[in-house]
């Protein structure tokens, strides 16, 4: 059982002068690397020595590395996937089903394509809920066991992994997962703890944004208390302004970010 582990939240991946995903989602441009950054981290990261492995297969280590990456855009395979496999690594693609399919986002073959190559496929929920932790028992519960549903009949084998939409994490969304049958659920927390709910293994993670640099991420995989205590200072002042703004929190967000790509 996992005491202690090391995972990067990343989002997607893409070719020089492509963000595919941002055409859904605005705000995904503040989390996208260019094909040639990811590479950069990847290199960094290998130059620390860390123990890349996955969740499901955890390298014999006191704090293996996870790399994570959420929402399900088409650089995962194009991208994200080529780059891990030049160093024999493997990732953790989280997808929100509804999504399947979508321009700039990957299709049913290409996500049977990265689990034939070795990579874990994870629910990022049904429908990517804004504010997940505000809804009730059963709509957590539809959200996990329909992407569930959907990615183990693709698939053809049962998904035990996930990652919480947003950051909205609660024990209620914890408790959903498990009863959905989740057995590792990634949330946004930069921690190396693991928790355990309802035999679920709850997973924190250290954001990588656009602008973080190689030398960072690296610093954050190799377990730098320095990287992780900036983290954790500026995750403990969002939660605190997701608590005081409440449903407001996401529109003053999206606005901030729009004017910064602007």
């Amino acid at each position: 059982m996992l005491a202690k582990a090391i995972s990067l939240g990343y989002h997607d991946i893409v070719e020089p002068g492509s963000a595919p995903e941002t055409a859904r989602r605005a705000a995904a441009a503040h989390y996208s690397l260019s094909r040639e950054q990811f590479r950069e981290h990847l290199d960094a990261i290998a130059d620390r020595r860390c123990t890349v492995s996955t969740a499901t297969s955890p390298a014999q280590h006191a704090r293996p590395v996870f790399l994570t990456f959420d929402d399900g855009g088409a650089g995962a395979d194009t991208c994200a996937a080529e780059e891990l496999e030049r160093r024999n690594w493997r990732g953790h693609f989280f997808i929100t089903t509804d999504w399947i399919g979508n321009p700039g986002f990957l299709d049913a073959a290409a996500i049977r394509d990265l689990r034939r190559r070795g990579h874990i496929i994870g629910s990022h929920t049904r429908s990517h809920p804004s504010r997940m932790s505000q809804l009730g028992p059963e709509e957590l519960l539809a959200e996990w066991s329909e992407s569930c549903v959907v990615l183990s009949d693709l698939l053809g084998e049962r998904v035990a992994t996930a990652s919480v939409s947003d950051g909205y994490y609660s024990l209620a969304v914890a408790q959903a997962a498990a009863a959905a049958g989740l057995k590792f659920l990634f949330n946004s927390e930069p921690t190396q703890d693991v928790a355990q709910v309802d035999g679920c293994a709850i997973l924190g993670r250290y954001a990588i944004l656009a602008g973080t640099p190689a030398r960072e991420a690296a610093a954050l995989a190799a377990g730098e208390w320095q990287s992780g205590m900036r983290q954790a200072a500026s995750w403990k002042a969002k939660k605190l302004a997701k608590t005081v703004a409440g449903e407001h929190y996401l529109t003053v967000r999206h606005w901030l970010l729009s004017k910064r790509r602007d």
